[in-house]
């Protein structure tokens, strides 16, 4: 086990790789235009995976490349040279769950680690340590294990065996994401990064002989129902996994957007250095600052996923929609002498109230009394798409600062 747990972040392109490490991840993972599970975000050309490798070692973190598709053989060929332009590129780790791909990287890069990805489904110390035999240096465990479980597997595998465990994002519906819903309704394969994610639509039943009659889908005690699931968020508890022997803490979301990722990032930085302020005391109590930030993020109704049982891994039937408080409204470029110099990413105007989060988790509230364009002249809003604007703060606002309101109604 390592000696203290890593914060593992998504990036789902270079910028969203610059904010992760910014905001406080220990390493991250990225895809790239290919053999990756998420094809819907940007992802990396070999040129950004290399700028993202030296922005990553520069400043002592890590960078993990995910290759853990299914690949096709037509595909096979194109992986020895993305395998190669990766090596090259510094990437730290391969993520596989191919044995194909598996045998690839120990042919093509024998010195770089290899991680197996939770689409390969290891629920057990008998396939966890059968990934170590074939070489893995880390497997991520699958969402569906329970902490005794996870505890379990950690006793009986290698110590020099890391175990990577999800703690903050979206569930699939099925088995470690091996879904076939998307495919067969979208013909988008979910199992080569396509997933057009079906199981967050919002249903209604049609009796045959009722047609235009929508009756809305629910649970009750007696079971829920297989679509939408919950957010998951262990915040509260990671205490309790990293004392399960869990080595890496993985945030899902590499289609999510650079706030999302920063915002998340800050708030496991401050729960998990919380715990290692005194990883022997005999209760954990996690700031309360930490669950105002998941708050400021777009979710879905948070439940602690499959850590304490089954049973608690809840699904939202009563909507397919997201819980969205705040809204991201421009990055901080520089401050000087009380002066914030800012980038537009959404409007507001005069009399609002904003927040800042600073690379260091703090949160600034301010009321700005004017606001300049470009030109310097003073104006009532931010309108305009990425306009560079000025706006009054006394306290020091680092560059890569995120400004963001309140959504009211």
């Amino acid at each position: 086990m390592l000696p203290i747990p890593e914060l593992l972040s998504p990036a789902g392109d270079l910028e969203r790789l610059q904010y992760a490490i910014r905001y406080g991840a220990d390493a991250v993972y990225c895809g790239l235009t290919e053999f990756g599970m998420r094809t819907a975000s940007n992802n990396f050309t070999a040129e950004q995976l290399a700028e993202g490798a030296t922005f990553a070692h520069a400043r002592g973190k890590k960078i993990y490349l995910t290759m853990n598709t299914l690949p096709t053989n037509e595909e096979l060929e194109r992986i020895p040279q993305a395998i190669q332009d990766a090596v090259a590129a510094g990437v730290d780790a391969f993520i596989v769950a191919d044995l194909g791909v598996l045998a690839m990287v120990k042919q093509y890069a024998p010195n770089t680690d290899i991680h197996l990805s939770t689409q390969a489904g290891i629920t057990n110390w008998a396939a966890a340590k059968a990934a170590y035999d074939l070489g893995a240096k880390r497997v991520v465990l699958a969402r569906e294990l329970d902490l005794p479980a996870i505890a379990e597997i950690r006793a009986h595998v290698p110590e020099d065996l890391e175990l990577e465990a999800f703690v903050h994002g979206a569930m699939c519906m099925s088995v470690s994401g091996r879904c076939l819903l998307s495919q067969y309704m979208t013909g988008r394969d979910a199992n080569r990064g396509q997933c057009a994610q079906p199981c967050r639509w919002k249903y209604h039943l049609v009796e045959e002989s009722r047609p235009g009659q929508f009756m809305e889908i629910g649970e009750n005690e007696e079971g829920s129902y297989i679509l939408n699931a919950n957010d998951m968020c262990t915040a509260p508890f990671i205490d309790l996994i990293c004392q399960a022997g869990v080595d890496s803490l993985k945030i899902e979301g590499r289609a999510k957007t650079a706030y999302y990722v920063a915002s998340v990032t800050s708030a496991y930085r401050k729960a998990l250095d919380a715990f290692l302020q005194d990883p022997t005391a005999e209760e954990y109590i996690c700031p309360d600052d930490v669950f105002e930030e998941l708050d400021r993020t777009s979710h879905r109704p948070y439940s602690p996923g499959f850590y304490f049982g089954r049973q608690q891994a809840k699904q939202d039937t009563k909507s397919g929609g997201y819980l969205r408080h705040w809204e991201f409204i421009g990055v901080v470029e520089g401050w000087k002498d009380g002066v914030a110099q800012c980038s537009q990413r959404g409007k507001f105007c005069l009399g609002d109230t904003i927040e800042a989060l600073t690379p260091l988790g703090e949160r600034v509230t301010l009321t700005p009394e004017w606001i300049k364009n470009e030109e310097g002249e003073e104006v009532e809003s931010t309108p305009h798409a990425t306009m560079k604007y000025t706006i009054p703060c006394e306290t020091v606002l680092p560059a890569y600062s995120l400004l963001r309101r309140r959504i009211t109604k």
